[in-house]
C-alpha cells in the first residue's frame, strides 16, 4: 500500500459528488490509501474572487449537463438537478471534519451526497442530517453539538488555511507530496503520479 493521497473536498461542491462516489473503489484497486480532508473551499474562492457559477446561468447549466454526462459514464446515479448552493453555515462540513477525526468520514460524506443529489435533501437541513447520523449509528444531538464546538470550528478553519497555503483553490483536489491535482477527472492522474513517484 502506497502512502496516503490527500483528498481535499467540500460538501457543496458539485463535482465532488462524482469523486466521493468512486474514489474508494479505485483507490482499493490501485493499492492507494486516501486521507479525507474537508475544508471550506467557498471561503477561499470568495477571497480569491473566484466563484465560477455565481451569476453565470449559462456556465451553471453547462456544468449540470457535464455532471450528468460524467455520472452516466461512471455509472453513478444522477436523477435531476438538486438545489444549489447548499450548507451556507458550514454545519454539514463541520460534521465531516468531526467524522474525519473519528474515522467515519467516507460513510458520512457518501450518504450526505446521495441524499443531496438523489433526494434533493440539503446537507445542512437538521432533519435530514439527523437521519443520516442515526443510520450511521451516531447520536445526532451529540454529534451536531460536537460539530458546533470551538474545537471543530477551529479545526475546520485550520484545514482551510492549510489548504490555502498549499495552493489549493477548488474541490475536489487530490494531493501527493507537493503535487496538486484539481478536479474529479484528475484522480487517476494523481494515482499515476503517486505510483511513479513513490517517495
Amino acid at each position: 500500500m502506497l502512502r496516503e493521497i490527500d483528498f481535499f473536498f467540500y460538501i457543496g461542491s458539485t463535482y465532488t459528488y462524482l469523486s466521493v462516489s468512486r474514489v474508494e473503489r479505485i483507490a482499493a484497486r490501485e493499492g492507494v490509501s486516501l486521507r479525507w480532508r474537508p475544508f471550506h473551499v467557498r471561503a477561499i474562492m470568495i477571497e480569491q474572487n473566484n466563484r465560477p457559477f455565481v451569476g453565470k446561468p449559462v456556465k451553471l447549466q453547462c456544468m449540470w449537463r457535464d455532471m450528468e454526462r460524467r455520472a452516466n459514464r461512471y455509472g453513478i446515479p444522477f436523477k435531476s438537478i438538486p438545489d444549489y448552493p447548499v450548507d451556507p453555515e458550514g454545519l454539514a462540513n463541520r460534521v465531516a471534519v468531526l467524522a474525519s477525526l473519528e474515522g467515519w468520514c467516507p460513510e458520512y460524506t457518501k450518504a450526505t451526497y446521495r441524499a443531496w443529489f438523489l433526494e434533493n435533501k440539503a446537507p445542512e437541513d437538521a432533519q435530514h442530517l439527523r437521519s443520516i447520523l442515526s443510520r450511521l449509528g451516531k447520536d445526532p444531538d451529540a454529534t451536531i453539538s460536537q460539530a458546533d464546538s470551538q474545537k471543530i470550528r477551529q479545526r475546520y478553519d485550520s484545514e482551510t488555511e492549510q489548504a490555502k497555503e498549499l495552493g489549493i483553490f477548488g474541490s475536489p483536489t487530490f494531493m501527493w507530496g507537493a503535487e496538486i491535482f484539481w478536479g474529479d477527472d484528475r484522480f487517476e492522474d494523481a494515482i499515476d503520479w503517486a505510483k511513479s513517484h513513490p517517495s
